[in-house]
C-alpha cells in the first residue's frame, strides 16, 4: 500500500494533528542553540543549512494531517479519541504492526528513503518503553513518569532525536575513568525539582528540527559510572543545551538543479553540549542504574520497534536506488544487455531481501503474555547483521553499471543557460532514450544520491546507523535457535549403526 497526497492547508486539521505550519512556527520560535559553519544559529527555518530540510519535515507533518492518509498514518488516541501519528501505537496483533511498517514507508517515500531520523524512528522506541512500564522503577515513579510522556508526546504529535551514544574521547576507559569526568554526559547534581546533567553526548541526528532530544546510553556501562546511567528527555531549546551540527551539505549545493537530494533531504547530525541542563524528575525514566540503563532496549521491544521502522525506511531507500539504476540502463540502451541485466538481478536480490526480511519481522512476531507484539528479533538482526556489507556492494553495483556517466557532465544546469555552450551540451550528452536535459538531470540526481559528501555521509550511516558491525552480529547470537541447531547434531551423533 503506498499513498502519496499530502495536504497543503496551513491551518491545524478538524482532528487536530499538527500540521507542517505548526511544526515550522513551533521550530521558529523555540531559539535553540546550534553551531555550524562558524555561525550560532536560533532558527533552522531561515538558515540555508537547515531550512529546506525543515521544509521536507513539514511536508510529513502534512502528509500524515491530510485527510486522504487518515487511516495510514493515524490511530486513534485512547485518551483522547482524536487521531494521533500511527508510529506511536503500541502493536497487539500482527496486523497492527503490518500498519505501523505501512505508515513508516509512507513517510520515508517523501524523502525517498534518505531521512532516517524522522519523528517516527524515536517514537517507535517510546512506544516500546510504554509498552513495558513495570520494567522502569515503580519506587521512583519512573513507570509513571514513562507513560505520561508518552502520552504527551503521541497525543501532541511530538517530535523526539536521541543522542544516546558517548563521545569517541577514551574509549579504553570507562566514563567515570576519563580525564575529565563530565566529558561525558553525567549527573552531577539532584536536587528536590529533578537533576542537572553536564557532558556531552553523541550522535542526534535530527535534533536541530526536534522538539526534545532523549539522552540515555546505549553502550554498557561499568561499576562507578552510575551518574551517566540515566534515560532523560530534554527541550532542545532548554538552557544549556547547545548543538554543534557536522558539516552542512546544503551550504555546499550550488542549486537545486545540481544537486537535487542534498539540497532537501540533509537531516543533520549534531553532538549535543549538556551544560548544567536541569530535568525535571517527570522527564527522568532511568537514574544511575546502569543494569536498567543497557537493558532498557532489549527487554521492552524498543529497540525492535524503533529497528522496524528504520528497515521500512532502508527497504524504501532500496527500491529508490533499483529505480535509478534501471532508469539510467535505460537511458544508455543497456537495459536488455545480458551482463547488465545479471548485474540488476544481483542487486533485486539484495533488495528484496531486505524487503521480505521486514516483512518477516511481522510473520514471525510474537505476542507476549501481555498481550505486546514483538517483532521478530531474527529476521530484524540478520539484515541488520549484513546491512554494512550489502549496502556498500549494492552501491558499487551501480558504479560499474554507469561507468563514467555520472561524471562526465557539464559542470552546473547553468550550461543549458549560455548560448556558446548550449548547441554543444544539447548535442553530445543526449542519450537514445532522454535528450540532454532529461539525462543530465537523471545522471545528477544519481550522482547526488552516490558520490556526493551527502551521499557518502549516508554510506556511512546505513554502516553504523543500528551500531557496529560487531554489535548487531553479538544480537543475532544471543536470539538464534541454537540449542534446535545443536539438537539435530546430537541426534545425527545418535543415529544407530547399520547393519550389514
Amino acid at each position: 500500500m503506498s499513498v502519496h497526497k499530502i495536504a497543503r492547508s496551513a491551518e491545524p486539521t478538524d482532528a487536530g494533528i499538527r500540521t507542517g505550519a505548526q511544526f515550522l512556527a513551533d521550530l521558529s520560535a523555540s531559539k535553540r542553540t546550534i553551531f555550524v559553519a562558524g555561525e550560532k544559529v536560533s532558527d533552522p527555518t531561515k538558515h540555508p543549512a537547515f531550512r529546506n530540510a525543515a521544509r521536507t519535515l513539514a511536508r510529513l507533518f502534512d502528509y500524515a494531517a491530510d485527510p486522504a492518509n487518515r487511516e495510514a498514518m493515524t490511530f486513534t488516541s485512547p485518551d483522547t479519541g482524536r487521531p494521533v501519528w500511527r508510529c506511536w501505537q503500541i502493536p497487539q496483533n500482527h496486523a497492527d504492526l503490518r500498519a505501523k511498517r505501512i505508515a513508516a514507508e509512507g513517510w520515508a517515500e517523501q524523502s525517498f528513503g534518505l531521512m532516517g531520523r524522522t519523528p517516527d524512528h524515536v517514537a517507535n522506541f517510546f512506544a516500546g518503553y510504554a509498552a513495558k512500564p513495570d520494567f522502569f522503577d515503580k519506587d521512583r515513579g519512573f513507570d509513571r513518569n514513562i507513560l505520561d510522556f508518552y502520552r504527551y508526546a503521541r497525543d501532541n504529535h511530538r517530535y523526539i532525536a536521541y543522542a544516546i551514544v558517548p563521545p569517541q574521547i577514551d574509549r579504553s576507559k570507562p566514563a567515570h575513568q576519563q580525564a575529565d569526568p563530565t566529558l561525558y554526559a553525567g549527573v552531577v547534581k539532584e536536587t528536590d525539582s529533578g537533576i542537572v546533567i553536564r557532558g556531552g553526548q553523541q550522535l542526534a541526528t535530527g535534533a536541530v528540527f526536534a522538539d526534545y532530544v532523549q539522552v540515555s546510553c546505549i553502550h554498557p556501562l561499568k561499576e562507578g559510572d552510575e551518574a551517566y546511567a540515566f534515560n532523560v528527555v530534554i527541550p532542545v531549546d532548554a538552557p544549556g543545551v547547545r548543538l554543534i551540527a557536522r558539516r552542512a551539505f546544503p551550504l555546499q549545493a550550488t542549486s537545486a538543479e545540481d544537486y537535487p537530494l542534498t539540497s532537501r533531504f540533509d537531516e543533520t547530525d549534531s553532538f549535543v553540549v549538556l551544560d548544567d541542563v536541569h530535568v525535571p524528575w517527570k522527564h527522568v525514566f532511568i537514574y544511575r542504574d546502569t543494569q536498567r540503563c543497557f537493558t532498557q532496549w532489549w527487554q521492552t521491544p524498543s529497540h525492535l520497534y524503533g529497528n522496524h521502522q528504520a528497515q521500512a525506511r532502508y527497504a524504501t531507500k532500496l527500491r529508490f536506488l533499483m529505480g535509478l539504476a534501471k532508469r539510467m540502463n535505460e537511458a544508455t540502451g543497456n537495459d536488455k544487455v545480458p551482463p547488465v541485466m545479471v548485474e540488476m538481478g544481483e542487486l533485486a536480490a539484495y533488495a528484496s531481501i531486505v524487503e521480505h526480511m521486514l516483512h518477516a519481522q511481522e510473520v514471525d512476531a510474537t505476542i507476549d503474555k501481555d498481550g505486546t507484539l514483538w517483532p521478530s528479533k531474527t529476521a530484524l538482526y540478520a539484515v541488520m547483521a549484513l546491512q554494512s556489507q550489502i549496502n556498500p556492494h549494492m552501491i558499487d553495483i551501480v558504479r560499474e553499471l554507469t561507468g563514467a556517466g555520472m561524471i562526465t557532465l557539464p559542470s552546473s544546469a547553468k550550461d543549458f543557460d549560455n548560448p556558446e555552450s548550449a548547441p554543444d551540451v544539447e548535442r553530445y550528452f543526449v542519450s537514445s532514450e532522454m535528450g540532454a536535459r532529461d539525462r543530465v538531470r537523471l545522471m545528477r540526481l544519481a550522482w547526488d544520491f552516490i558520490g556526493t559528501e551527502f551521499a557518502n555521509r549516508h554510506q556511512q550511516y546505513e554502516k553504523f546507523y543500528g551500531g557496529a558491525a560487531y554489535l548487531v552480529k553479538t544480537n543475532m547470537f544471543r536470539n538464534y535457535d541454537f540449542a534446535r541447531a545443536g539438537r539435530m547434531v546430537d541426534d545425527a551423533l545418535g543415529l544407530p549403526p547399520i547393519e550389514d
